[in-house]
C-alpha cells in the first residue's frame, strides 16, 4: 500500500476519472495536468484532500499542490491511474490547446505588462505626491499651495517630475523591452528601439494635438516626407514596433550563418524596425489607440455613463481572475496620453480593489478564530487594500464565492458614483486605498465618498450572507469540535505529563546547533509576499524568503540532508535539518518548463551537506531568455523542532555569510 493510497484514488476520481486526463506531469511542487473538461474537477474537494495544500489553474494547467513530497504522490497517482506521465514541454504544448486566441493573446499581454507594473506604481506614487504638495490649494484661504509657499517644496515638486516623466512619457522604452524579455530576443536592441520613439529630436507626443500641422517637423527625403513625431505615453504603438523587431530578429537570425550572426543580424533587425516604426506601424497604432481612448473616453462622459460604470466596476474583478484586466493598463496609458492627461477608468479600478478587500476585511472578522483561514485572510485583505488583489480573489473570495459578489456589488456602487461625478486620475499604477493620492485634488472629498462606499457595502453585505451560510468549520476551524472543548477542559488533570513533555522538547531543543539559515545566493532578499509566484507569495508551501541573485551558483543554507532533488530539470531540491526543518529552494518561477536546460545539479538525494556547499548551478541569461524571472525561493516548508521564524529582508546579502532565516 502506498503512502497516498486514498488521498490518490480520491484525486483520480475528482478529477474526473481517467478519461478527463489529457496529459499530467509534475515539478518540484505541484502535479501539473491538462484536463479534457476542465470543468469535472471538483475543486474543492480536491483541496479538501489532506496531502492536498491547494489548486490553481494557470496557461491552460489544472495545479495540484502537493510540496516536497509531489514525486512519491505523483509515482503512486500515475501508477494507478494506469496513465504515464510525459514531460513538462508535452504538458505545456497540450495545456495550449485548451486556450482559445483571446486566451493566448491576453496571457501574452500579462506577461507584457508584467515586468512593468512595479515602475507604474512607483511613478503613480510619485504623481500622487506632487499632486499633494503642488496642486492642493491648503494656505492662504485656498489660494497657495504648499509649493508656492516653499522653496523646499517648489524644488521637491520640480525634482519628482524627473521620476513621473521617466515612467509615463517614456513608457514606450519599456514596454519594447518587455516584449524583447518575453519573446526571448536581444533586449538592447528592444531599449534602443523604445528610445528612438521617445527621442528628444522629435515633437513630444504629449504636444502633438496642440501644434498645428504645418508646425511638425518632417524628415524630407525629397520623393517623400515622414513626421518626426515622438511616441511618448503611447502604448499600442510600441507594442507593435516591438513586435516587429522581434520577428525581423527572429528571421535573419534564421537565415544569417553564424559566423557573421553579431554583425548582420542586429543591424538588419533594428534598422528596418526604426523606419517601420516611423513610417507605418507608429502611425497605425496611434490611430487605433486613439479609436479606442476615444470610444472609452465617450462611453465615461456620455449619457449611459452610469450603465458603463455599472457594467465595469460590477466585472473588473472577474477580469482580473482571466487575465483580462491587462487591457486596461493600455486603455489608462492610452487616456493618460490624451489632451486631457487624466483617465476617469483608474479610479473605478482602485475603487474595486477596495471593495475585495473589505469582502476579505469582513471575512477575517467571521473567521477570527479559525487560525488556518486567518493566515490566508489578512495578507490578503492587506495587499488588497494597497492595490494587488490576485491574493484575496483566489486565495478567499473565489473560495467561498459570496464575498466576490458583495464585492462586485460594491464596487458598482462606487463606480457610478467616481464617474457620475466625473472623478479623473492623473497616474496609474497606485491602487487600493493609496489611489487616492492619484486622484486630482478637485474630486478628493467624491472620492472619499466612493471608497466609504467600496467599503461598508461589500463589508456589510460578505458579514449578513456569512452568518448565514459559513458553517461552523468555516468559521472557527476544523478543531473547534466540542471534543476540543472537553480535552481542554480536562487539561489540568495531565500537567505532570505535559510539563514533562515539554521539557523534554525543550532539552531536545538546546541541543540543536542550528539556528538560523546563510543566504544561498549573493543578491537581493526579498520579503516571499513579493514573490512573482501566488504559490510562494501567498506562504501555500510555507515561509521563507525569494531572492533576487547576482551570482549564479545556489548554496546549502546549513550543515543538512537532501531529501529530494528535481534530477531531470535540476532547479530546484529539497534538504531536510538535523532538527526536522524541511526545506526547498526553487529557482526561478515555472522554469520547470525548461527541462532542465541552464541548470546543473550538484547533488543527489541521500547525499548530507556542509553549509555553503553547492547544490545547483544555473545559467541566468538562459532562464531570462525563456522568459522566466531569477527569483529564488528559499522556503521552509515544516518547521521541525524550530520556532518564532524571523525572516530577515531588506538587505544585500553575501551567500554563505548573510542570516537570511533565523528562530528560537
Amino acid at each position: 500500500m502506498g503512502k497516498y493510497d486514498n488521498d490518490v484514488r480520491q484525486l483520480l476520481t475528482l478529477i474526473g476519472g481517467k478519461e478527463n486526463i489529457q496529459a499530467v506531469s509534475h515539478c518540484m511542487t505541484r502535479m501539473r495536468f491538462v484536463l479534457v473538461d476542465p470543468k469535472k474537477a471538483n475543486e474543492k474537494a480536491i483541496e479538501d484532500l489532506p496531502s492536498v495544500k491547494g489548486t490553481f489553474t494557470q496557461a491552460g494547467q489544472y495545479q495540484v499542490i502537493i510540496g516536497n513530497d509531489v514525486s512519491v504522490f505523483y509515482n503512486e497517482f500515475t501508477a494507478y491511474a494506469g496513465i504515464e506521465g510525459v514531460s513538462k514541454d508535452a504538458v505545456k504544448a497540450a495545456a495550449k490547446t485548451n486556450q482559445n486566441p483571446l486566451q493566448k493573446i491576453m496571457g501574452t499581454l500579462g506577461e507584457i505588462f508584467a515586468p512593468l507594473i512595479p515602475a507604474l506604481i512607483c511613478g503613480g506614487l510619485v504623481l500622487g505626491f506632487r499632486n499633494v504638495i503642488g496642486e492642493i490649494n491648503f494656505f492662504n484661504n485656498g489660494t497657495q499651495s504648499l509649493a508656492d509657499i516653499s522653496q523646499f517644496w517648489a524644488g521637491t515638486y520640480n525634482f519628482l517630475w524627473l521620476i513621473g516623466e521617466a515612467v509615463f512619457h517614456l513608457l514606450p522604452v519599456g514596454i519594447v523591452w518587455s516584449i524583447t524579455k518575453k519573446m526571448g530576443t536581444t533586449q538592447i536592441l528592444g531599449i534602443i528601439l523604445g528610445l528612438t520613439l521617445v527621442s528628444s529630436q522629435l515633437l513630444n507626443g504629449f504636444s502633438v494635438s496642440s501644434t498645428p500641422a504645418d508646425e511638425i517637423p518632417v524628415w524630407d527625403f525629397g520623393f517623400a516626407q515622414v513626421e518626426m513625431i515622438g511616441y511618448q505615453g503611447q502604448v499600442i504603438a510600441a507594442m507593435m514596433a516591438g513586435f516587429v523587431l522581434v520577428y525581423l530578429e527572429k528571421f535573419f537570425k534564421k537565415i544569417c550563418p553564424e559566423v557573421i550572426s553579431m554583425i548582420v543580424v542586429p543591424f538588419c533587425s533594428l534598422v528596418p524596425a526604426v523606419i517601420i516604426a516611423h513610417t507605418i506601424v507608429g502611425p497605425i497604432g496611434w490611430a487605433i489607440g486613439d479609436a479606442i481612448g476615444n470610444v472609452v473616453y465617450a462611453g465615461l462622459t456620455s449619457n449611459v455613463r452610469f450603465l458603463f460604470a455599472a457594467v465595469f466596476g460590477l466585472l473588473y474583478a472577474p477580469l482580473v481572475m482571466t487575465g483580462l484586466h491587462h487591457m486596461t493598463n493600455a486603455i489608462d496609458s492610452q487616456l493618460l496620453a490624451s489632451p486631457s492627461k487624466s483617465t476617469i477608468l483608474w479610479p473605478m479600478i482602485a475603487l474595486s480593489n477596495i471593495a475585495q478587500g473589505s469582502s476579505v476585511l469582513a471575512m477575517s472578522v467571521l473567521q477570527k478564530k479559525n487560525e488556518r483561514a486567518q493566515q490566508v485572510n489578512v495578507p490578503a485583505c492587506i495587499s488588497c487594500y494597497l492595490g494587488v488583489t490576485e491574493p484575496a480573489l483566489f486565495g478567499v473570495n473565489l473560495k467561498y464565492v459570496f464575498p466576490l459578489i458583495c464585492g462586485m456589488i460594491g464596487s458598482c456602487c462606487a463606480a457610478m458614483i467616481s464617474v457620475g461625478f466625473g472623478v479623473e486620475a492623473l497616474s496609474i499604477g497606485v491602487g487600493g486605498l493609496p489611489g487616492i493620492l492619484s486622484i486630482k485634488p478637485e474630486y478628493y472629498l467624491i472620492f472619499l465618498l466612493a471608497m466609504a462606499v467600496a467599503v461598508v457595502v461589500p463589508f456589510t453585505l460578505t458579514f449578513i450572507v456569512g452568518r448565514i451560510k459559513l458553517s461552523q468549520e468555516d468559521r472557527f476551524g476544523k478543531d473547534a469540535a466540542p471534543a476540543a472543548v472537553s480535552a481542554e477542559a480536562s487539561a489540568p488533570a495531565d500537567t505532570n505529563a505535559s510539563a514533562s513533555a515539554a521539557a523534554a522538547t525543550e532539552t531536545a531543543a538546546s541541543k540543536t546547533e542550528v539556528k538560523e539559515l546563510k543566504s544561498i545566493l549573493d543578491g537581493k532578499v526579498m520579503p516571499i509576499e513579493e514573490a512573482p509566484d501566488d504559490v510562494f507569495s501567498q506562504k501555500i508551501m510555507g515561509d521563507g524568503v525569494a531572492i533576487e541573485p547576482s551570482n549564479t551558483v545556489v548554496t546549502a543554507p546549513a550543515d543538512c540532508d537532501v531529501s529530494v532533488v528535481m534530477a531531470d530539470t535540476g532547479h530546484a531540491c529539497g534538504l531536510t535539518l538535523s532538527n526536522g526543518v524541511e526545506l526547498l529552494i526553487h529557482v526561478g518561477v515555472d522554469t520547470v518548463d525548461m527541462g532542465g536546460e541552464g541548470f546543473n545539479l550538484l547533488v543527489n538525494e541521500g547525499d548530507h551537506v556542509k553549509a555553503g556547499q553547492p547544490l545547483i548551478e544555473f545559467d541566468p541569461e538562459k532562464i531570462r531568455a525563456a522568459g522566466h524571472p531569477c527569483t529564488t525561493m528559499l522556503i521552509v516548508t515544516s518547521e521541525g523542532s524550530a520556532s518564532n521564524l524571523t525572516m530577515h529582508t531588506g538587505t544585500d546579502a553575501k551567500a554563505g555569510e548573510t542570516a537570511v532565516i533565523s528562530w528560537d
